[in-house]
């Protein structure tokens, strides 16, 4: 935990320099001092031979000389006197100094360099076996009054040792003191100098949850100072920055979101990253359709991933169209580029079942219409023609002829009209002038103007009172004839002889239902869904010979929604056809209500 924290490491490095330091402070201190007190040492006993060989060069007898060195030297010394090569005389062992033969002073190079070179010399001499086997040897040369010899002063380094002991524990409690106080400034100072960093280490912390706008205190003028000042610098322009990519992403989720057109954008592995509503509503199409089993996340079908391998490869755009029974679909896909490489594929997929539609509709509209047109045009061709080569010999002939021409022109001004109006109300220009209408006298008027045309074809035209506790209702009677005029013409076309057509009238407490119900050859199931679209005609040979525009219907829908109501037609073949018109109170209900 220590190493991995700034004030651990700070604080470890300060101690483990200054104790480097101290330690090498110390062993060089207690080197020094051994080394003094050795030469010190040294330089004691070089004084204290010279004093006995001065004493001895004076002519002192060796009784006085015994005495005179004891009182001269210390009491952990020795003294050895070898004069003109006669048997070495020692002082003195009061304190049970180990003796140090002779012999070995003279087996010495160094030491026996008094003796044979009259030189001054000390030398640190191993001999013996205890603790005191090293000594300090120090030899003066005698060259007074002829006489040949030398002043040796050994003792042991026991004292010596004792006084660099000491000397050593007086350091290394000076070190361990430096050490202690070292260890609590540095930790100290450590904290301090890295409070503001761990305070930049917090705001670091606020700054990975979004929080930008939390800044470093500033205490102090130097580079910390300046660092802290960089820093709540920097969290302002990053958080500026993030308030404005947040802005910007919100802008690009939002146009996303509310396109029409699907987006989906897709890794450089195929992998699905990001879609909006449509393309999800198209990929989950595409799932269900390919996928027997449900799929818990949605991925690119056959055709998507050979189109995005496509892209990938070729690094160009390509396009595809993909038809299928639910509607059609154009897909567009981009590559996207990271520098050179590319990252990833953007895909924008339009729905173009409505367009198509729209096409088909215009073509069929402008084929029907041609085919409408084209068999009155020919009679009027034809039979003008005729006039005008004088083939129609009597005036009766000419009669036929010329209403023939005068019908086909009415069946075209029919046409043309009901094109017109048609046109108009599915552009939204219906206009309606509503007006309280009395509902049984309006239904009878409408009954009796077709009882004629009825009786013709012998059929049973009648109407049904059902519970009508609204007298009168709020509609426009013109428009409102004109779908009893359409529904009422298509049931007796389509009745066969004694059949009987019902026009039943109810209420409820918020709407009017008319029901038209034939007894006539009926609509197939597969024609029922189109009846009330432009044009279409079922079987013509339940037309009876009187083929009408195929407008009817889908000029009915038009008005009766326009009064806010619905339309509906059930149907079986051989039973007959019912068609169903409700007609709200309420002017603001719509078709959804009345439903």
């Amino acid at each position: 935990m220590i190493l991995r924290s700034l004030v651990g490491k700070l604080w470890l490095t300060i101690i483990l320099l200054v104790s480097l330091v101290l330690s090498f402070l110390t062993f060089v201190l207690i080197g020094f001092f051994e080394k003094f007190y050795i030469d010190l040492q040294v330089q004691n006993m070089k004084d204290d031979a010279s004093k006995i060989a001065q004493l001895i060069e004076n002519g002192q007898p060796i009784s006085n000389i015994e005495y005179l060195s004891n009182n001269i030297v210390s009491r952990y010394s020795r003294v050895i006197i070898s004069i003109d090569g006669q048997k070495p005389w020692y002082s003195n062992n009061t304190y049970g100094i180990q003796d140090l033969p002779f012999k070995e002073i003279q087996n010495d190079d160094v030491l026996d360099q008094t003796l044979t070179k009259d030189k001054e010399v000390s030398k640190r001499l191993v001999y013996g076996e205890n603790s005191e086997r090293e000594k300090l040897v120090v030899g003066v040369p005698l060259n007074a009054n002829a006489k040949n010899g030398a002043v040796f002063v050994y003792q042991t380094l026991q004292p010596v040792k004792v006084m660099i002991h000491q000397t050593t524990n007086f350091v290394l409690l000076a070190a361990s003191i430096g050490i202690v106080l070292t260890t609590f400034f540095s930790f100290f100072l450590s904290s301090k100098i890295t409070a503001p960093l761990r305070k930049m280490k917090e705001v670091v912390g606020s700054m990975t949850s979004g929080n930008f706008n939390v800044k470093v205190p500033i205490h102090s003028s130097d580079e910390i100072g300046e660092l802290a000042y960089s820093f709540n610098k920097m969290s302002k322009q990053l958080n500026f920055n993030m308030n404005a990519l947040k802005q910007e992403k919100e802008k690009v989720s939002n146009i996303i979101t509310s396109m029409v057109d699907g987006v989906i954008s897709i890794d450089n592995e195929g992998r699905i990253i990001t879609t909006n509503p449509p393309a999800e509503r198209f990929l989950k199409m595409l799932n269900d359709d390919y996928f027997e089993e449900e799929t818990s996340s949605l991925v690119l079908t056959k055709e998507l991933l050979d189109l995005f391998e496509l892209v990938v490869v070729s690094e160009k755009k390509q396009f595809i169209e993909l038809n299928f029974d639910q509607g059609n679909w154009q897909v567009l896909m981009s590559p996207l580029y990271n520098q050179t490489n590319i990252r990833g594929v953007v895909a924008v997929i339009r729905d173009v079942t409505e367009q198509r539609r729209l096409e088909k509709m215009r073509k069929d509209f402008i084929a029907h219409v041609s085919h409408e047109l084209r068999t009155p045009i020919s009679l009027l061709q034809g039979y003008s023609e005729a006039i005008v080569d004088g083939v129609a010999e009597s005036k009766e002939e000419m009669q036929e002829l010329s209403q023939i021409i005068y019908d086909e022109s009415l069946r075209m001004g029919r046409l043309v009209n009901d094109l017109l109006d048609l046109a108009r109300m599915e552009n939204g220009f219906t206009e309606l002038n509503r007006d309280h209408v009395p509902l049984i006298q309006f239904v009878d008027r409408i009954l009796r103007k077709f009882k004629g045309l009825a009786k013709e074809k012998n059929i049973k035209l009648f109407g049904e009172i059902d519970n009508v506790p609204h007298v009168d209702v709020y509609i426009d009677e013109d428009r409102m004839e004109q779908v009893f005029t359409n529904l009422i013409d298509n049931a007796i076309r389509h009745t066969n002889e004694n059949g009987r057509i019902i026009v039943s009238v109810s209420q409820n407490e918020t709407s009017t239902i008319f029901r038209f119900i034939d007894s006539g050859a009926g609509i197939s199931s597969e024609d029922l869904p189109f009846v009330f679209e432009r044009f279409y005609k079922a079987d013509k040979a339940r037309t009876r010979g009187r083929s009408g525009t195929g407008l009817g219907l889908a000029i009915v829908k038009n008005i009766v929604n326009a009064h806010g109501g619905s339309i509906k037609v059930s149907s079986e073949i051989g039973h007959g056809t019912t068609f169903k018109v409700k007609i709200p109170h309420d002017l603001r209900m719509n078709e959804k209500d009345v439903e």
